[in-house]
């Protein structure tokens, strides 16, 4: 914890990305806010940027006036990449991984928020690191850099790496931060300022467990249900589905029945096609590349699945997001 004397401004600059969400950003910086209000002195100063210092639309349409990361960034002590919307928003200027490159050397600690962990691997500033991403992104970072494993924690922070979830765990991570700084009794005060009471450890799920989404506590059913969200590129049969679950293959069955009013296959295939839906909207992969990153032996079998149960193909799909880019 830093003494009073010690306690000179540090600059937390933002780079903001088209459509980046304005929650996650709020959620970063109002507790600065709080803490140079509660602290009455300021503590933090906080810097839009963008590269070449344009004026940035968040997805609400709101507007912020930013200035140059190349001219504001090197003062910063942290610089975040705030990102959201579809990947479609993330192609930052190519000369935008330099200039992260470049203030990571220069000493800055470097951040991403929601998306902004894509922008961060894309720049190579998440090798060999311990990171997270927004869950509805982590998909698609892991089909596009495959050496890289994000946690499914709400945020983490390695050393000069700091990354979040986006929502409302940026407010987790600053919590931390400022409790790194100014001790856990002031960091309280700031949480408090917002009604943030009940702060969730960094290894925190950032999704609703299985019980809650599925509508079942039968724990033979969530060990089934837990195994096929993992088991997506290589399904697994009934047979080992129910050897793992410690049961028999009938009353597996009648698991399905009873709890989820489906089959076993419905819901697998049902599971699979959501996250195949998510890399068609998200990653670069063709569709014979999703339908195999997804357990299907052949695009036409994965389109006509597709199809039934979205009534749209995966081309479709595709045609679409590309119409709106």
């Amino acid at each position: 914890m830093e003494t009073v004397a010690a306690r000179s401004t540090q600059k937390v600059g933002f780079l903001l990305t088209p459509n980046f969400a304005l929650m996650s950003y709020a959620s970063a910086t109002e507790p600065l806010r709080a803490a140079n209000l509660i602290a009455g002195m300021e503590l933090y100063e906080v810097l839009p940027l963008s590269v070449g210092g344009e004026a940035v639309a968040a997805s609400s349409g709101l507007s912020v006036d930013c200035r140059d990361i190349a001219e504001s960034g090197p003062g910063c002590q942290f610089v975040f990449v705030c990102a959201g919307g579809s990947p479609s928003d993330w192609g930052v200027p190519e000369r935008t991984y330099g200039l992260l490159r470049r203030l990571s050397r220069q000493g800055v600690r470097i951040g991403g928020i929601s998306s902004g962990a894509f922008i961060l691997a894309a720049a190579g500033l998440l090798d060999n690191r311990d990171f997270t991403i927004h869950w509805e992104h982590a998909p698609v970072l892991r089909e596009t850099f495959t050496h890289l494993a994000p946690r499914q924690a709400r945020h983490v922070i390695d050393g000069d790496r700091l990354t979040c979830a986006g929502g409302v765990a940026p407010m987790d991570m600053m919590h931390s931060l400022i409790a790194g700084r100014m001790g856990a009794h002031f960091a309280r005060r700031v949480s408090d300022w917002f009604l943030h009471t009940d702060i969730p450890e960094p290894e925190a799920p950032q999704r609703a467990s299985a019980a809650e989404r599925f509508g079942t506590h039968h724990p033979a059913l969530l060990t089934v249900l837990e195994k096929m969200e993992a088991a997506i590129e290589t399904p697994m049969d009934r047979t080992s589905m129910a050897r793992l679950a410690g049961i028999s293959v009938r009353h597996l069955d009648r698991l399905f029945a009873t709890h989820l009013k489906a089959g076993f296959l419905d819901t697998y295939r049902r599971i699979r096609l959501d996250h195949a839906r998510r890399l068609l909207e998200q990653s670069p992969l063709s569709v014979s590349e999703v339908a195999f990153a997804t357990g299907f032996s052949s695009a036409g079998h994965f389109s006509r699945s597709f199809r039934e149960l979205f009534g749209i193909t995966p081309t479709a799909i595709r045609q679409k997001i590309s119409s709106q880019s």
